[in-house]
Parts: structure tokens; sequence; C-alpha cells
């Protein structure tokens, strides 16, 4: 759920109605494109989301794929925009320089420490061929196998913002670690506190995944708030259909995606993955009818596991947690 939200810049109008088919040049400029990583509205311990399932009778959800225009207008906010994440990272880089400070946590230290942990196990299941089902928990034992098998994955941070969530990831074992943003003065934060703390080799590029540059594809891939910072743009709906585009570009066949939201729960995440999955088979479809080649196929993505050890709040006699954090794999 998001939290307080500005109103949108007066420049950029919402274009909920223009058709699904559109390429990144339809929509706003470059400077307005939504990506920043590190990014959500409500700078509480755990975020805002509660399970589909565990959603109080009458409580609407923060984003679905069929809101009208007025409501879409309603979740935009200034975190939707580049200028926003410019402006704010050229001070947390000013008060890095002047004083050291890290400056914002993004969802929180706990969050980052369990996404990071988590995902390790995971990562380890999968390299030793366990893959989790739908009702399986993470539960990797560390130990120096382990350890050996995670610098095998190769892993981007879509929208890194300060680069703090690769940096907990580096501790948890992982060496071959990349992160992007589409603000410079968040790259140059990440790096200088990357270099810092004992991390020169974590790599941070100025990209944006909307209109990503990048031609390696990768294991793992995280979003930590990215989705999150696209849907609350005037053009969030739309963006985030360009968003899964991209980042089935960038995740390697058999690769996963770890995604925390505060504004999206685990189902809601899963239904949108899954209509983009849909788009994207109908689409190879008729690529396989225009070609006459069987072989034209697309990847997919398919849910794996989430996180469930996040505190929980009870409302209106039903329990869900504040953060969502979801695993899909690519097929």
């Amino acid at each position: 759920m998001a939290g307080i939200h500005f109103q949108p810049e007066d420049s950029d109008v919402s274009h909920q109605s223009r058709a699904v088919a559109v390429s990144a040049a339809d929509l706003v400029s470059d400077d307005d494109r939504s990506i920043t990583g590190d990014s959500w509205s409500i700078k509480s311990d755990y975020g805002s989301a509660v399970d589909d399932d565990q959603r109080p009778v009458g409580a609407a959800s923060d984003y679905s794929s069929d809101k009208d225009e007025t409501d879409a207008e309603a979740v935009s906010s200034m975190l939707g925009f580049q200028s926003y994440w410019d402006s704010a990272y050229t001070g947390e880089l000013t008060n890095f320089r002047e004083h050291g400070h890290t400056g914002e946590v993004w969802f929180g230290v706990d969050v980052m420490e369990v996404v990071a942990s988590w995902t390790k196990a995971l990562c380890i299941d999968i390299s030793q061929g366990r893959i989790p089902n739908r009702d399986d928990d993470v539960k990797a034992v560390a130990n120096e196998l382990g350890d050996k098998l995670l610098s095998c994955w190769s892993v981007l941070d879509i929208g890194t913002g300060n680069g703090l969530l690769l940096q907990e990831l580096a501790k948890q074992g992982f060496s071959d670690l990349t992160g992007t943003d589409y603000s410079e003065q968040a790259v140059s934060l990440a790096q200088s506190l990357s270099n810092r703390d004992g991390f020169p080799n974590i790599k941070f590029l100025v990209d944006d995944v909307l209109d990503t540059k990048l031609e390696q594809e990768f294991q793992l891939v995280m979003d930590k708030g990215t989705l999150d910072a696209i849907g609350l743009h005037p053009d969030g709906p739309v963006k985030r259909m360009l968003y899964w585009d991209s980042v089935s570009s960038l995740v390697a066949p058999g690769g996963i995606l770890v995604i925390t939201s505060c504004n999206n729960t685990k189902d809601e995440l899963v239904q949108e993955v899954e209509n983009f999955n849909q788009r994207k088979i109908a689409a190879s479809l008729e690529l396989v009818a225009a070609k006459n080649d069987e072989s034209c196929s697309d990847h997919v993505f398919q849910y794996i596991s989430h996180v469930r050890t996040y505190p929980t709040f009870t409302f209106g006699g039903s329990v869900g947690s504040r953060v969502a954090t979801v695993a899909f794999r690519q097929k």
C-alpha cells in the first residue's frame, strides 16, 4: 500500500487510455521515466502489503491491471519521476561527501537483511537441484559448498539506489554483483559507499530498465522497490508492462527474479506475472503463425516461492504482512 502520495508534475499527463502495444519512446521523456529501485512511498520498518486471501473484506488493492484512469491518477506520486530521485540522491551524495552519512535504507535494514539471507538460501537450493514448490519454504543450510555455489551466480540489482542491497548480498557470499540505476547521482553514491565499505568489486552502471542498454543476461535479478516506483507514475500501468518485457530479457533462462514490494501483495505479483506470461505466449503464437516457424518461442516466468517470515499484523480479523518478497524463475 502506498503511503503519502504527492501530486504528479503538471508537465506530465496521464496516458492510461493508450493502447497496450506501445514502446518506451511513446511515453513521457527519459527525464521523467520511473525506475529508481530502492524507492517506495512509506518510510516505515516493514512497508505495507496484505496477501489477497488475508486482505480485510472491502479493502481495495493499491494496484490492479484493470484500474480505471481515475484510480491510476489517484496513486500517482512524485516518487514515479526521475527528477524526484535525482534531487533526493543529490542531497544524499552531498551528505555523504560532507558528513559520511549513508542515507536512507529503503524498506529498513531488517527487510534488506531478510531479503539477502532468504535469496542466498534460495540460490543454494536451486544450485543443488532443489527447486521449492508453492508450499515449500526456503531452508538451505549455509556451508562452504553453498558459498562456492554462490560465486557462480551473476547478480543484477535494478534500480539499485545507494547499492546497500548489493553490499548485503556480498556479505552473504555473492561475488559477481552489478547494480544499475537511471539516476547518475544514485550510481555515484552507490559506488562511493561500496568503495568506503570495502566492496570495490561491485559494479555500478547508469541504466534505465525500461529502456535498458544492457546486453548481458543474469542468473539472479533483484528488484527492491523498483516496480513500486514505476507504478506510481501517471503512466504506471503501461510502464509496468514495459518493465516485464525488459526484465524478461535480463533474466537468463533458468534464472531467478526476486521482487520486494510494499505496494503489491504476493498474489497480486503472481497475477501480474501470469498476465505477462499470457501476453508473451500470445505474441509468440502470432510470430509462429506469421513465420510458419514452430521454433519461435519466448521464455515466461514461474512463481516458485516467497518470504514467509516477515512480521504480521491483524486488521478486521485478518492477518497479513506489510512487505512481499516473491521469487519467479525464467522457464
